[in-house]
């Protein structure tokens, strides 16, 4: 059975996002019910409830172990920890920063796509990660691959590794050039299982593609990218320049956006995870979590557990 725990469900700078003062952030802010708050965009996984392995590894890593007793460590010995691996889906500033607050000689394996890893070796700061004790390994495309630990012991999950459509880290973009979609990957989506049902974790898409309508028809479970409820919200609300699609992000409403894309697929379970602080969906009295309700998806929340 793979157990599932919703680390963190916000998207960049979580939610309410520090510098914001968006109608939303205020009310989570104030301590509304109805906009609780949420930390950036992180899971746990695990086949056997005591070795776990992360996916992503947000800035709010720390605050995210220190609420999730599951990951805390062991009586014994002095220093331990739970967290046997980490695999990547990207190597946005908020998928990586966290592994530095995994350095205390703690060994885990660490897993991404090339691009990611590549963006790893390339940083010098990531070298406090010490080799000797955090293996890198890339994961493999479109092949099953039994996660391991440091020492090389399998955590009885199985995890492919796939392309969807994305982008380029933002510190990655020439200043003032669109890069455009890429499918080189720079993005990828994890399919997970440990015996039982598959779920998919995809906290980035910027399109639904054929190939990835065909991957994700009739799954059990999908964690999907809801960064945005509309492709132009952050212009509209004067929070920045940039559509969801030019930022990778594909809008959960209107023409080409999730609802629509996943309205055939026959998805059991539709969550949605990375909401950024701009979208209405994060509050629980807006219209937008209504319609969502009514169509049968849920959002993300930080603590939310499940298994398969």
């Amino acid at each position: 059975m793979l157990r599932v725990i919703v680390l963190g469900a916000a998207a960049g700078g979580g939610f309410p996002q520090w510098n914001s003062a968006g109608p939303g952030c205020r009310r989570a802010r104030a301590g509304d019910p109805a906009a609780r708050p949420r930390t950036q965009a992180g899971l746990a996984v695990s086949a056997d409830g005591a070795r776990w392995l992360l996916i992503n590894a947000s800035p709010d890593l720390r605050q995210q172990i220190a609420a999730t007793p599951a990951l805390h460590p062991r009586p014994a010995p002095l220093r331990n920890s739970p967290i046997a691996a980490v695999a990547l889906t990207g190597a946005e500033v908020d998928t990586v920063m966290g592994l530095l607050h995994l350095r205390e000689r703690h060994a885990f394996r660490l897993y991404g796509a090339a691009p990611s890893l590549a963006v790893l070796a390339e940083n010098p700061i990531f070298r406090a990660l010490d080799p000797a004790l955090v293996p890198r390994e890339a994961l493999p495309l479109d092949q099953p691959l039994a996660p391991r630990d440091a020492a090389g012991a399998p955590l009885g999950l199985t995890l492919t590794a796939y392309v969807v459509p994305g982008k380029l880290p933002l510190f990655a973009e020439q200043e003032g050039a669109d890069p455009g979609m890429t499918q080189a990957g720079e993005t990828i989506g994890l399919a997970l299982s440990a015996g039982a049902g598959t779920l998919h974790v995809i906290p980035g898409c910027a399109m639904m593609t054929p190939a990835l309508a065909a991957r994700l028809r009739g799954a059990e479970a999908v964690l999907f990218d809801g960064t945005l409820w509309t492709d132009e919200e952050m212009i509209a609300l004067g929070a920045g320049p940039k559509t969801g699609r030019r930022m990778g992000h594909m809008p959960i409403s209107g023409p080409g956006g999730t609802l629509e894309a996943f309205a055939e697929l026959g998805v059991r379970r539709r969550i949605l995870i990375h909401l950024n602080n701009t979208n209405p969906a994060l509050l629980e009295d807006s219209p937008e979590r209504a319609q969502l309700a009514r169509e049968g998806w849920e959002v993300a929340e930080d603590g939310m557990e499940f298994s398969l």
